[in-house]
């Protein structure tokens, strides 16, 4: 079947038309699809809330057939007004939780779970049926904490950038580490800190090929943001 028109472009891939009900990713960077699906197919046999997945071609690695979703990313409704900030930070809290409360697949750790890695506004699609959280090619399976992290530091991002919903984001960032509450830290199963998390996810941010130079002169400054906002929300 061939691809049909072009749906939407990210920063490492594009998403055509494919079918009746279907969409086809297919990465413009050497990544395999093939991980993503399966642990996409692990979490909907979980009740987590993704797309549903095609088995994955092994002749065409670099795409990734999925389940066609209807609504508009979380990011385009707080664009447009039809959400705030706050709740949207606090549906991105929820369905970190939800994630973490699926079994891991491989488990290599106690307490080790799925994680996203890239959970933001523009990565959750808002369907009729709720909620649905796409772009999974940065999962893997560690703490849960790192998870929280990634999304704080991708929201502080914005903040500091200076970009029209900078506001928002400072906002959205408080929500979503208010509803999170405290990385439980030396004590639970992973023996990282918070602090030790941020640090670990400004590393893989610093280390993205698809940031900018501006993005990347920005993190130090962003990992401050969420520093000074989660000690500041957060009960200790």
């Amino acid at each position: 079947m061939r691809t049909g028109e072009l749906l939407g472009t990210g920063r490492s891939a594009d998403v055509y038309a494919y079918g009746e009900g279907w969409v086809l990713r297919r990465y413009r960077v050497g990544l395999d699809a093939g991980p993503e699906a399966v642990v996409m197919e692990h979490l909907r046999e979980h009740g987590y809330p993704v797309p549903r997945v095609r088995p994955p071609r092994p002749e065409v690695p670099r795409e990734l057939v999925m389940e066609r979703l209807s609504g508009p990313t979380m990011l385009e409704t707080l664009a447009r007004g039809g959400t705030t900030p706050e709740a949207a930070g606090a549906q991105l809290a929820g369905l970190l939780r939800r994630l973490h409360a699926v079994p891991a697949r491989v488990g290599a750790r106690p307490g080790d779970r799925v994680l996203h890695l890239d959970l933001h506004p523009d990565n959750v699609m808002l369907t009729p049926d709720g909620p649905v959280v796409i772009d999974w090619s940065n999962t893997e399976e560690g703490p849960p904490g790192l998870d929280l992290a990634m999304s704080a530091l991708i929201l502080a991002q914005v903040a500091v950038s200076g970009a029209p919903l900078a506001e928002g984001a400072g906002t959205g960032l408080v929500a979503l580490l208010r509803a999170a509450g405290r990385v439980s830290g030396p004590g639970d199963a992973s023996g990282e800190s918070f602090e030790d998390l941020l640090l670990d996810v400004r590393e893989r941010r610093a280390a993205n090929p698809t940031l900018s130079d501006a993005e990347r002169e920005q993190l130090d400054e962003a990992v401050t943001l969420v520093r000074h906002r989660y000690d500041a929300v957060v009960p200790g």
